[in-house]
């Protein structure tokens, strides 16, 4: 018996009648034995690999063959968009077998809740921010709602498991498993996981059955045709774009919406029919935009990573990227959009406007060649996200008990291996501070807690967790483009510099609340072109960075004009050896290359701050001023190499502040959950590793 033979009848006959298919994939076949089994399961392809219908085929198999009843089955996604992108898809799949699939978000009005309150679908595709709006609603009777629940999707699992949000999801689907009384089976889909084995346990919960991992073989890269050029400018780029592959559609992804909007606007004056997508547009203008780049040819989209998850906006003749993401992940995501059509590739091209990006697009090339992808981790100790689900719960019951709570959370507990102390501790410091308050032994939502959440009926309580938060950086009015809020964690303003834009910036004001930093230009130049990059890169793409300086060869086309910038660098950086940690003096200043990411060097400069004075850090080096005896900053860093072995940096107040639930976690909790979460020891080690070497240079 094939696997496709395992499904229900109806679903065999409209797959290969209604939707004309010869045939499933590999990943749909691979998935149906496991997930008919009621195993939880991680489905990896990627982009446009049929991970939906792997997902979706063999569970409305089980609604048929087991007659379950609405609401059955919950698909979670991580934005609007693709939820609404879906949804077109899987009602034509529901109304052919009978069954009915609705949305619920944000943007959906009253009467269309009213109608799926009244008669539920048995599919609802929603966002978690959605069900527990749903949980915790007057008007839904969320015990009849999800008593019924049997499986649930979670798309783009990615997306949610790097950061905060992903903890709240667990939480959502720990309290929909708890109000159906059994152990709702777990599905996450993605195409770009560097560690599945992890990421599965973590969305299992508290799944007593061993889930498993379903995933087509990884592509190779020899397959795909990826070029790197060098452009020098966003005007360059755009008088490429224009010259190149004309009548065909081309995706262009920026990674600020203010260089998208720049770039779209060159494009439209050499008279390329342009698209534009990115966050700040109106839901309205962005569905236009992209449904009419769907439509048309010899066109094309600038887009930020709004365009990055699964989205369609038709099939695709080229990517192409200005200077390059920060993950391999984004990139295979990015990459994944074109090659749809049979008989054509998956391709890319990067035009670099610095010689920043042009390194950047080199590093991550060489990753994404070996088949690296980078581990999603969640971010450990999340006591502000259970703070919040406290909170919630004694809104869902009007009231909790003050021990029982743990049972609606129970994976979320184990998954984030929480001591009964530290529950203990959180919930007395929520009574202490008036965010929970205790009536006959239950508790309830507290007065604090109205206060600073209370606007709008407590909706401020269930939105978006953001981690890391960037900063945007203004001049004036004009953004120049975003940083980590590690940027300011080491320097004041005042003496923080940024490159920007090709240009070097001042900081002079930094609003925490509003997340923004405020500079003016400034004639102090940064050690290196690379100075103020924008996110924190991973040690390995960092290393790789190195490598690739150190004479490896790209393993992608490169230009004339790459080759030759690239052919610079090496001259200029002569010294870069993989082996070795390097610090390289001149006569103004001196920078310790480790090429270990901003998060480990921004706690190597706060340790040497405290010893030689003021220091500036990147993703590469560190930069001591001048002044200092070029020996002391030797023996410094020599000192720490050899003693120092647990590596990471002071949170200052602000960051924890900015923590939207922060002020509910005791002090204590809050400290060790931010020295968790900013630990950098692993990558330390990799520094500590490698011999020290002083360079010289003119």
């Amino acid at each position: 018996m094939t696997p496709f033979d395992r499904l229900h009848p109806a679903i065999q006959h409209h797959i290969v009648n209604s939707l004309g298919w010869r045939s499933l994939r590999p990943l749909q076949n691979a998935a149906i034995a496991p997930i008919l089994a009621g195993k939880n399961a991680l489905l990896l392809a990627p982009t446009a690999g049929g991970k939906t219908e792997a997902a979706v085929f063999p569970l409305f198999s089980r609604l048929l063959s087991e007659s379950w009843t609405a609401v059955s089955v919950l698909y979670v996604c991580p934005i609007k968009a693709l939820l609404n992108n879906l949804e077109l898809r899987l009602r034509q799949y529901g109304e052919l077998l009978g069954r009915r699939v609705a949305v619920w978000h944000g943007d959906v009005g009253p009467s269309a809740r009213g109608r799926i309150l009244k008669d539920p679908p048995d599919l609802l595709l929603t966002t978690p921010e959605s069900l527990e709006v749903m949980l915790v609603s007057g008007r839904a009777d969320h015990g009849d709602l999800f008593a019924t629940v049997r499986a649930m999707i979670v798309d783009e699992i990615h997306a949610f498991a790097g950061d905060d949000r992903g903890w709240h999801l667990l939480a959502v689907l720990d309290r929909i498993s708890y109000l159906s009384g059994r152990a709702v089976q777990r599905v996450g889909l993605s195409a770009t996981v560097g560690n599945p084995g992890e990421i599965l346990g973590w969305l299992e919960g508290r799944g007593d059955s061993p889930g498993v991992v379903v995933a087509t073989p990884a592509e190779d890269a020899a397959g795909a045709l990826v070029e790197v050029d060098y452009v020098g400018g966003l005007n360059n780029a755009a008088i490429v774009i224009s010259r190149l592959h004309r009548g065909q559609k081309r995706l262009v992804f920026c990674d600020s919406r203010s260089q998208a909007e720049s770039l779209a606007g060159q494009l439209r004056q050499l008279g390329v029919q342009t698209f534009v997508s990115h966050s700040s547009l109106s839901v309205e203008e962005r569905r236009r935009a992209e449904a009419a780049f769907a439509e048309a040819s010899n066109c094309v989209i600038v887009a930020t990573s709004t365009l990055e998850l699964g989205i369609d906006v038709g099939d695709l003749d080229r990517v192409v990227q200005i200077d390059a993401p920060y993950t391999v992940s984004s990139f295979l995501q990015r990459l994944g959009r074109s090659g749809r059509r049979e008989g054509t590739r998956r391709n890319c091209l990067f035009l670099a406007t610095s010689e920043e990006s042009l390194l950047r697009a080199l590093g991550l090339s060489k990753l994404w060649s070996e088949g690296y992808v980078e581990p999603v981790r969640p971010p450990p100790k999340p006591y502000h996200v259970v703070a919040q689900q406290l909170m919630a719960l004694s809104l869902q019951d009007s009231g909790v008990g003050p021990t029982t709570w743990a049972g609606w959370l129970e994976g979320l507990v184990r998954t984030a291996r929480f001591c009964r102390d530290d529950c203990e501790r959180l919930v007395a410091h929520m009574l202490d501070h008036r965010y929970l308050s205790q009536d006959q032994g239950i508790l309830h939502i507290g007065a604090a807690a109205e206060e600073r959440f209370g606007r709008r009926h407590l909706l401020e309580l269930f939105s978006v967790f953001d981690a890391p938060p960037l900063f945007a950086v203004y001049y004036g009015r004009i953004e120049l483009g975003t940083v980590h809020p590690l940027t300011f964690q080491v320097q004041r303003a005042g003496s923080v510099s940024l490159s920007l834009g090709g240009r070097y910036w001042l900081v002079k004001h930094v609003d925490w609340k509003r997340r923004r930093a405020y500079v003016e230009p400034s004639a102090q130049q940064g050690k290196s072109r690379w100075f103020g990059a924008g996110q924190p890169l991973h040690y390995e793409f960092c290393q790789a960075v190195l490598e690739v300086l150190a004479g490896t060869e790209p393993a992608v086309a490169l230009s004339k004009r790459a080759r030759s910038a690239l052919a610079d660098l090496r001259s200029q950086y002569a010294w870069a050896d993989p082996q070795e940690t390097t610090l390289v003096k001149n006569e103004k200043d001196v920078a310790w290359w480790t090429f270990g990411g901003a998060v480990l060097n921004g706690a190597l400069a706060q340790r040497l701050e405290k010893q030689i004075g003021r220091v500036a850090y990147d993703n590469f080096a560190i930069y001591a001023k001048s002044g200092r005896a070029d020996a002391e900053v030797a023996d410094r860093v020599g000192a720490m190499l050899e003693k120092e072995d647990h590596m990471s940096p002071t949170v200052c107040d602000e960051v924890q502040e900015d923590l939207k639930f922060g002020a509910c976690v005791p002090q204590e909790l809050l400290g060790r959950m931010m020295s968790a979460r900013f630990s950098c020891t692993e990558t330390w080690k990799g520094v500590k590793g490698k011999r020290l070497r002083v360079v010289q240079v003119e």
